[in-house]
Parts: C-alpha cells; sequence; structure tokens
C-alpha cells in the first residue's frame, strides 16, 4: 500500500471530497458565502482563493493518496487570507501565527495514521517557512457535515488552549525554530502523538 502527501493546487483541487471543492466556509466572509452559495459560484470561488493565496503567500493545502486514491486532506493558511477566522468568539489568530482550517480522512481510510502524517506534512513546511505557530478554532460540539477541526483532537496532538470558550476555542501549537527539531520534527511530533490515531476523530467538512 502506497501513501503519498501532495500540495494542494488548482490541478489536484477536485480530487477533495464533492462537498468539500465546494465548501467556502473559511474563505469567504459569511455574506459573501451566502452569495456564493445562492447563485452557485462557490465552487469557481475555492478556486480563486487557492489560485491567489498560493500565487501571494505559498502552498495552502496538502492531500494524502492511499494507492493513487485521495483519502485525507488539510487547509491551512495565514489569518489575512482567512475571512472567516474573524468571526469567532475566540479571534484574531496571533500575528505569528498559521491558522489550521480545515481537515478531513476519508471514514474508510480512518485509523492508518494518516491524520499523523498531514499534521507532520504541515509542520514540516511551516517550519521551513520560519512559522512560529499553527493556531486554530476548536469545536467542542462537533456536527457531522461541519467544517471544524473538533478540539480533542487538536489537544491530543499537541495543541493548548489560548482562549477557552465553550463551544470554539481557540488553541495553538508552538513549531520551535531551532535546526535541530526541524532536522527531527518526525520524531519530536511522533513523541506528541504517541500511539494515538487522531484521524479517527476527523469530521467530514
Amino acid at each position: 500500500m502506497s501513501r503519498r502527501l501532495v500540495n494542494i493546487t488548482l490541478d489536484n483541487l477536485d480530487d477533495l471530497p464533492h462537498r468539500c471543492r465546494g465548501c467556502v466556509f473559511w474563505e469567504l466572509d459569511p455574506v459573501s458565502r451566502d452569495r456564493a452559495l445562492e447563485s452557485g459560484g462557490s465552487g469557481l470561488e475555492k478556486e480563486a482563493w487557492i489560485s491567489s493565496t498560493l500565487l501571494e503567500w505559498g502552498s495552502c493545502g496538502k492531500i494524502v493518496y492511499v494507492d493513487n486514491v485521495p483519502a485525507g486532506f488539510v487547509l491551512y493558511a495565514p489569518p489575512l487570507y482567512v475571512p472567516r477566522s474573524v468571526a469567532f468568539p475566540t479571534s484574531p489568530v496571533s500575528a505569528d501565527a498559521v491558522l489550521l482550517m480545515t481537515a478531513h480522512i476519508l471514514p474508510e481510510f480512518s485509523g492508518g495514521g494518516l491524520g499523523r502524517m498531514l499534521v507532520q506534512g504541515i509542520a514540516k513546511d511551516l517550519t521551513r517557512r520560519a512559522v512560529k505557530a499553527i493556531e486554530a478554532f476548536g469545536d467542542l460540539k462537533v456536527e457531522d457535515g461541519g467544517c471544524m477541526v473538533p478540539a480533542d483532537y487538536l489537544l491530543s496532538v499537541g495543541f493548548k488552549t489560548i482562549r477557552p470558550h465553550h463551544r470554539y476555542p481557540r488553541l495553538r501549537l508552538e513549531l520551535k525554530s531551532a535546526l535541530s527539531w526541524r532536522e527531527d520534527v518526525e520524531v519530536a511530533l511522533e513523541r506528541l502523538l504517541g500511539s494515538m490515531s487522531p484521524e479517527g476523530a476527523l469530521r467530514p467538512v
């Protein structure tokens, strides 16, 4: 069984699950999102967001493939590129952090370590780009079909709560910038994750 992790681009955007492909919960502010959904243009808005973020900032997501079948993905970007980030009661995201927007592992691929693989991929990418931390708005009452990452999952992979809230706490994971940590990032993350399989906690987006 082969597994590989690749950056999300316009060429592979259609490999996202169908409802995620046209979801612009994070990419647009609430009013613009409603307009896009009403007009049926959410898919084009998703493409436009991916394109502009790639051009201006760089890699903003990853897809994991198992035997060439897309099995899961993650999206992340600086809060400046994520209009929805200011709509939460625990906002704003810290100026030195990148926002983990959403993540999803297809149910049939859960329990195989793919969630850990995605987290490792993000950490490697952002550490190379001198990013200090990852932050995320966790959800304490996850609903099926939502676009939020469960707070319990974030806590299980080393995030710490920095702004408590009864529903949407803001959590943070520090990315040490020392060269030795970058060289040994997989071991460091393995220590955080232990033997857990947190990808089973991810919900569809």
